[in-house]
């Protein structure tokens, strides 16, 4: 364990477990410290490190960054871009993880009601916080596997000032809550200002269907659609009673859990198949071995790589309660 601070205080945090539970490329660990390839961009030399114990733990720094807004940081930083949320997001994720005195006897002041009280605070986003961009299909989604059709239905835009594609996510009944910014040149992303936390929320739910592919980021949601699913996404790691609900109350009675390929993805597998038992039928589907993800499946393989896992996916539950018509399915 190493002490992290949060806010001006002390938390002591497992930061060698919380890296581990990620994918690295070109990974070598020592007692105080992981040096690999860069997670914000596409990187094959281990030209990042993060340290993991000591006065520095968990600061890291990329020597060929982009920008310098991602040459260093934090270590709330670079989780809340491994997590695939927003900074608070993950600085509330690591209070609740980890959120007990780092000192005999010492107490920790630092509570969630602040972030709390900013999340009562959220609405809607106005449609016209989308009219900078262009609503085109782009060139960066073409390259990734991602049809035209299935852009313009999930209404992806482009920021040419940015050079970052535009995500919208929107609540059950359609309305924009938030958006999703990520760069076409690297692996970053930011969140709109003010707007609903992600942890609230499935990305794509306003468009589930009764047999619906789950994965983890906004791309591979697109994937699946490229080949022919309705699909949604958590947006992360991580679940919660909140996400489960919005699926409960959606059309959805069969859920396909389709997750990374890596210890985080296996880890929201069970926990979204756990959540949900009882509420939908649920199936468990796996990309290749080779590929992290449906997107990188789509890309080397095409949409027959992801119709083959969900065409050999495996059924979990049978029985469940529907509770928008309160009768019993199989």
């Amino acid at each position: 364990m190493a002490v992290v601070r949060i806010h001006g205080q002390s938390i002591d945090v497992d930061i060698e477990s919380e890296l581990r539970e990620f994918q690295w490329e070109r990974a070598r660990w020592s007692a105080d410290k992981l040096i690999s390839a860069s997670p914000f961009r596409y990187d094959k030399s281990p030209s990042f490190f993060v340290t993991l114990d000591g006065e520095y733990a968990g600061c890291w720094g990329d020597s060929g960054a982009y920008d310098a807004e991602w040459a260093s940081g934090n270590f709330a930083k670079l989780l809340a871009f491994l997590r695939n949320e927003s900074y608070e997001e993950a600085e509330e994720y690591l209070i609740e993880m980890y959120g007990v005195p780092s000192e005999p006897g010492a107490r920790l002041t630092l509570k969630l009601p602040k972030l709390q009280l900013i999340q009562r605070n959220r609405q809607t986003l106005k449609e016209d916080a989308l009219s900078p961009y262009s609503p085109e299909p782009n060139e960066y989604l073409r390259r990734r596997g991602i049809s035209d059709e299935v852009q313009r239905a999930a209404g992806v835009h482009f920021s040419e000032t940015a050079r970052a594609i535009v995500l919208p996510w929107r609540t059950v009944s359609g309305k924009l809550a938030n958006v999703k910014y990520r760069k076409t040149y690297g692996k970053t992303f930011w969140y709109a200002k003010g707007a609903e936390p992600i942890r609230n929320m499935v990305y794509g739910i306003e468009r589930a269907a009764t047999r619906t592919v789950l994965c983890e980021a906004e791309i591979d949601a697109l994937s699946w659609r490229t080949a022919g699913f309705a699909a949604i996404a958590v947006g992360g790691v991580a679940f919660n009673r909140t996400k489960r609900d919005l699926i409960i109350r959606s059309p959805i009675e069969e859920l396909i859990i389709a997750t990374d390929n890596d210890k985080a993805g296996e880890k929201l597998r069970q926990e979204v198949e756990k959540e949900m038992r009882g509420y939908v039928r649920t199936r468990q589907a796996y990309i290749q071995d080779e590929c992290k993800d449906a997107n990188e499946a789509l890309v080397k393989y095409g949409v027959e790589s992801l119709r083959g896992a969900v065409e050999k996916s495996e059924r979990r539950s049978s029985l469940y309660v529907n509770l928008r018509t309160r009768s019993l399915g199989k």
